[in-house]
């Protein structure tokens, strides 16, 4: 397959309802907010995470279609069996075994060949890949009012405790914590660079697809109890009809504007939102609006 040969940007608007969309284990799982503005945030590495996800789940099986990060091994096995593939055998690899091992992890591996990876560790490197598909955090469009709700437990972990709440009282139960947000639309901007994917990882049209179709299903198996109802509302890609692109990234993000409904003081749904788009495209850029 070929790697792609334009570029593009890419804007995603997603909303969560009653549910947790990235916690931060620092601050007890309570979800992200910037402190200052209090906006709500969920990383990059969040995202990535669930499209990961969707890939392995409608692609498993699929030669070259691979996922690295996940937890079936340790990354330095997976470097190690790339080297063993391709019969370099030596302690010590040459600059050219570990540039086909480079090779032999974009073909092989979905989440190398569009995010990069560092595989420089261990005994059997396999070199460092700059992806061409990259995303900023996720920031909601107001101000968000996380929530924390004590709740009950019944079903007690430590049997000396349950012993001891069962002596005491009778009632076998303790208290827990869980943290949500009511609403919250969240916008995130992605780019993909067609002359990286040329240069360095193969990332190919078919690739291209498929991220696309990830990210408009990445939270539809993804559901649980901690997240609520969070769904992808919109996907405006912005195509370009050239290698290195016709107009700024800036430029193009602005085409898309989210701001709440006339009268609408604290949104509680989508439909409290309004997106409006300036179709007017700088020339050589094609707006497509996938969902």
């Amino acid at each position: 397959m070929e790697a792609i040969s334009n570029r593009y940007e890419f804007v995603v608007l997603f909303d969560v309802e009653n549910g947790n969309p990235n916690g931060d284990p620092d601050a007890g799982n309570a979800p992200r907010t910037d402190p200052i503005t209090g906006y709500g945030i969920v990383t990059d590495v969040c995202l990535k995470r669930k499209i990961r996800n969707y890939v392995q789940l409608v692609k498993e099986g699929e030669a070259g279609y691979n996922i690295l990060v996940k937890t079936d091994k340790s990354l330095n096995e997976k470097f190690a069996a790339a080297h063993t593939a391709l019969g370099n055998t030596a302690k010590v690899k040459k600059a050219d075994e570990i540039e086909a091992a480079r090779k032999f992890m974009c073909e092989n591996y979905y989440d190398v060949r569009t995010f990069g990876a560092v595989m420089s560790t261990g005994d059997d490197p396999c070199g460092i890949v700059r992806g061409p598909v990259q995303m900023n955090f996720a920031r909601s469009i107001d101000q968000i009012f996380p929530q924390e709700l004590t709740i009950t437990r019944q079903a007690i972990t430590d049997k000396a405790k349950f012993m001891e709440l069962a002596q005491q009282s009778g009632t076998v139960t303790e208290m827990g914590k869980k943290n949500f947000v009511s609403y919250g639309l969240y916008r995130a901007e992605g780019y993909i660079s067609a002359a990286i994917a040329q240069k360095s990882t193969g990332f190919s049209e078919e690739d291209l697809n498929l991220l696309f179709d990830a990210i408009i299903n990445m939270f539809e198996h993804d559901h649980s109890a901690a997240r609520g109802k969070m769904s992808v509302r919109k996907l405006y890609v912005f195509k370009h009809n050239s290698l290195l692109g016709n107009a700024p990234s800036c430029v193009l993000f602005d085409k898309i504007a989210v701001h709440k409904k006339e009268g609408v003081e604290y949104p509680v749904q989508w439909k409290d939102y309004e997106v409006e788009v300036d179709y007017t495209m700088p020339n050589g850029v094609e707006l497509i609006e996938k969902l």
